[in-house]
This record gives C-alpha cells, sequence and structure tokens, in this order.
C-alpha cells in the first residue's frame, strides 16, 4: 500500500493557495519597511522593527503544526488552519497601509506575519501527507512556482498601478502613497480566493490512511520509524540542567548590555537565550506533573521534546535553513533603503528620488520571484540529473553572487542581474529543503516537525534584526547596501552546509535498493 500519484491539476490545486499566501507575504517584504521609512522610522531601527514578526512564528508555527496533526473534520486535516490563516492575512493587510503612526504599523506587522504562519505552515505538512516520495520534489516545487508567480504580482504591483493606472506613488510627508494602499487591497483579495479554491478543490486523506500508507513505506525500505531517529526521551533533570545553563547565560548577558551600555537591539538576544532556557523549565515542570496528550500544556510539552528528537537529517537542514535565511532576510530588511541610499542617493521618503527607488525595488523583487518561478521547473530536472542536495548548493552559490555583486553595481538599471541568481536561491530555498524533510518524518507528526523546522527560519530573522544595524553602524558607516554583502556570504555558508545533509528518501537512491 502506498500512497497514489496524483496528477499534474491534482497538485495544481493542492498548490495554488500559496500564490495567495506569497502574494501577502510578498507585500510585506517589498514595502514594509518603506512603510516604516514613511512614518518616520530611521534606518538604524528598521532591523528591530521586524523583530515581533518573527518572534510571533516560534510559537504559532508548531503549535498550529502540532494541533493540525490532531485536526480532522469536514475540512480535513490541514485545510481549516488554511481558511482561517487567509481570513486574518486579508485584514491585516488592509489594517497595514492605513496605520496612522508608526507603532500601528508594527502591530499589523506583527498579526500579518503571525497569520500568515497560521496559513503557511500547514501548506508545508499538506504535501507531505499527500504525495509519495517520488512527486515530493514536484510538489514542493510546485509550491515555489505559485510563490513566484504571487510574489511577483505583489512585488511589482505598486509600481504597476503607478506607470499603468496612474496611481500616484508620492504622499505628503508621513503618508503612505495610493500606489502603496492600492496594491494591498488588490492583494488582500487575491489571497483570500487563491486560499479559497485551494480548500474547496482538494481532500486530504484521513489519519488512518496515513499511517497505512507511512507503515507500509516503512516495511517497503527496510527502515526504522523516523520518529524513533532522534534517541530517546529528555528527562526533566536534563530539561533543568539545560534550562538552568540558557537562562543564566541569557541573564547574564543582559547585564553585560546593560552595565556597558551596548546597542539596545542585543537585548533581543539575550531574551532569546533566556526564553530558550525558561522554555526548558517549563517542559520539566510539565514532564513531572504528566502534562501530555491534548491542550496547550500537552501540545507546550510534546513540541520541545520533539525538537530535541529530531531526526539528524532535520538537524542537518536546519543548519543550511539558518544561513540561508539570514541571506533572505538581510535583503528583504534592508533593499530598500540600500537602493534608495546607494543607486538614486535618496534618504528623504517624500521625495521623488526615493520613491522611484523604492518602486524599483519592488520590481526587482519581483525579478527573483519571476525567476523564481521558472526556476521551480527546473530544478526538479537538475535534482534529477544529479541529486537534490547538489541541486540545492547550486543555487545557494547562484543566490550568494547575486547578492555580493548587488554593493559593486553601480547602474540601478541593471539591478535585475543579480536578480537571477537570487531567484534561483529563492526557489531552491522554498522546495528542497522541504522534499528532503518529509522523507524523513513520521507522518502523525508531519505538521509539528514542519512547524519546528520554521524555529530555523524565525532564528536566523531574529538574528538578522539583532545584529545586522548594529554590525552596519559599527563596521560599515551604517550603510545598508553592505548589509546584501553579508547576506550573500551567509548563502554561501549555507551552501557549504548542504555537503552534511544525508536524503534517506532520495528518489535516485530508492531505485537502486
Amino acid at each position: 500500500m502506498t500512497r497514489p500519484r496524483l496528477s499534474f491539476w491534482q497538485i495544481w490545486n493542492m498548490c495554488f493557495g500559496f500564490f495567495g499566501i506569497q502574494i501577502g507575504f510578498g507585500l510585506q517584504n517589498a514595502n514594509t519597511s518603506r512603510i516604516f521609512q514613511t512614518l518616520g522610522a530611521k534606518v538604524d531601527d528598521l532591523a528591530i522593527l521586524w523583530i515581533a514578526a518573527p518572534a510571533t512564528g516560534l510559537l504559532v508555527q508548531p503549535i498550529i503544526g502540532y494541533l493540525s496533526d490532531r485536526t480532522w473534520g469536514p475540512l480535513g486535516r490541514r485545510r481549516p488552519y488554511f481558511l482561517w490563516g487567509a481570513l486574518a492575512t486579508t485584514a491585516a493587510l488592509l489594517v497595514m497601509p492605513n496605520a496612522p503612526v508608526l507603532w500601528v504599523a508594527a502591530c499589523a506587522l506583527w498579526v500579518m506575519d503571525a497569520s500568515i504562519n497560521v496559513t503557511m505552515e500547514p501548506f508545508r505538512a499538506f504535501v507531505g501527507d499527500n504525495l509519495p516520495d517520488a512527486q515530493r520534489t514536484t510538489g514542493y516545487a510546485m509550491q515555489s512556482f505559485f510563490i513566484g508567480l504571487g510574489a511577483v504580482l505583489a512585488s511589482a504591483l505598486p509600481w504597476i498601478l503607478t506607470h499603468g493606472f496612474s496611481v500616484s506613488n508620492v504622499a505628503p510627508a508621513g503618508g503612505v502613497p495610493p500606489s502603496v494602499h492600492a496594491a494591498f487591497y488588490v492583494g488582500g483579495a487575491g489571497l483570500l480566493l487563491s486560499v479559497l479554491w485551494t480548500v474547496f478543490t482538494t481532500r486530504e486523506y484521513s489519519p488512518e490512511q496515513l499511517e497505512a500508507f507511512e507503515a507500509a513505506d516503512r516495511a517497503r525500505k527496510g527502515a526504522a520509524d523516523p520518529a524513533t531517529d532522534g534517541g530517546p526521551d529528555r528527562s526533566a533533570r536534563a530539561y533543568v540542567q539545560g534550562g538552568a545553563v540558557w537562562t543564566v547565560a541569557g541573564l547574564a548577558l543582559t547585564a553585560v548590555i546593560a552595565g556597558l551600555r551596548l546597542e539596545k537591539e542585543l537585548y533581543v538576544l539575550a531574551a532569546l537565550i533566556a526564553g530558550f532556557g525558561l522554555a526548558q523549565l517549563a517542559a520539566a515542570a510539565l514532564k513531572r506533573n504528566g502534562a501530555a496528550g491534548g491542550g496547550l500544556a500537552g501540545g507546550f510539552a510534546e513540541v520541545i521534546e520533539d525538537l530535541f528528537r529530531m531526526p539528524a537529517t532535520m538537524k542537518q537542514l536546519a543548519v543550511v535553513q539558518f544561513f540561508s535565511w539570514f541571506g533572505l532576510f538581510a535583503m528583504w530588511i534592508y533593499t530598500t533603503a540600500a537602493v534608495t541610499a546607494h543607486h538614486y542617493h535618496a534618504v528623504d521618503t517624500a521625495s521623488r528620488a526615493y520613491n522611484d527607488g523604492a518602486d524599483w525595488v519592488g520590481v526587482l523583487f519581483a525579478a527573483y520571484n519571476g525567476v523564481a518561478a521558472v526556476a521551480a521547473l527546473v530544478i526538479p530536472r537538475i535534482a534529477r540529473a544529479t541529486s537534490r542536495r547538489l541541486s540545492h548548493v547550486i543555487c545557494l552559490c547562484l543566490g550568494g553572487l547575486g547578492l555580493v555583486s548587488i554593493p559593486l553595481i553601480r547602474d540601478p538599471a541593471l539591478l535585475w542581474v543579480p536578480m537571477i541568481g537570487v531567484g534561483f536561491a529563492w526557489s531552491a530555498i522554498l522546495s528542497v529543503p522541504y522534499s528532503i524533510l518529509s522523507g524523513a518524518l513520521p507522518a502523525r507528526k508531519m505538521g509539528v516537525y514542519m512547524g519546528i523546522f520554521n524555529f530555523f527560519i524565525v532564528i536566523p530573522q531574529l538574528l538578522a534584526a539583532t545584529v545586522l544595524g548594529l554590525l552596519l553602524k559599527t563596521f560599515f558607516g551604517g550603510a545598508a547596501i553592505w548589509a546584501l554583502g553579508l547576506g550573500g556570504a551567509s548563502m554561501f555558508v549555507a551552501a557549504l552546509c548542504v555537503f552534511a545533509v544525508s536524503d534517506p528518501g532520495e528518489p535516485k537512491a530508492l531505485c537502486k535498493t
């Protein structure tokens, strides 16, 4: 017994919702720093303003994964989360461009990111649930294709509205341009309709069917249950010891920052360290009290337990993800500030030059996402000709080359060239690690492990928000353009780390056994 192969159009319908999700994500990435700067944020403060959103992802994605693993109803297992997350994201998209002051915009970003996470995390598990090993690379590549298309539309919307429909891209000082307002309204409608398409055109396997598929796969491969790959359960004593060390380290770092009057962003790093320690202490208390099964307490305890019992392949991929996403977040946070200052020589957010540069950044983001959509069709072919790992190395290196070349280009009209490399890296990051990971996870925990995997997307974002501003101020005179060079270097490190990843579900390897 095995999962049946799905047709092209079944995979299309299953992944189409990602088109809408990426419209929201793309609008957020391309315009948030612009809105923040318009409302008075300084370049040095951009990174810290992005922190609330990823911090929420640390909690939202694993809990949503845990809950969706245990959900079964008229809409199935994952689709209820698609629906409610899309509704909340649409509401946040309507609010954000209308924020009257900076703190309201920051709160809107927080709500938007949390809502996108509610929708996005189950979508990752959805492909792993529904497709056999041989089609998972195709399934995640299809998601990347729709992510690329959605982001092209989202990133270019303000530019399209200005140049195609004569919607003004300039507003009085402190105001968000009408083109950005209209882009968020159109994007909200597109997001909701796309997710509804997937909700009502797809089916899901029941938990009993998924368990039967997994048992048959293990028997055919002669493999052990991947849930046991991470070793035995962690004891309450080990949690206490580890929690005490991390908590004390976080408090000590806080004292050092305060005593030496270091940058305020470093408090986020201290809070992250101490928070991990407190989470372990809470898990120890729950374990001693026998918290298990349902409920948020049981879910929290299980998430922490599973974090320490990750399969080996997941641990290896986590390192790759960390450096990959650090590079991406450097690009998303600083590209608008970098291009407007370095290539358009503008820092006044009310000036025509600044807004022309900000619009061009939207076009550049559309360009790399358009490349990503095409790359999604190419990457599975590269993977079949070589391996999934080598295809990922190639794409990450292309992304690194793209980012490090941006500071060297003087003519902004040529900035589309490095976006080709960035597009290949983006497409691979969204597909290859998940196709490798899904073959190493137990079906009954697909959701919670995909949620935990999100930690290694969120943590680099928090680190980027914590240290990038400080690094730019200390070593690069506050010039945002060099954040893109640092992001490119991080991509190269990620490529090197891919060589340490094992891929037990590699289709070629399966065919030889």
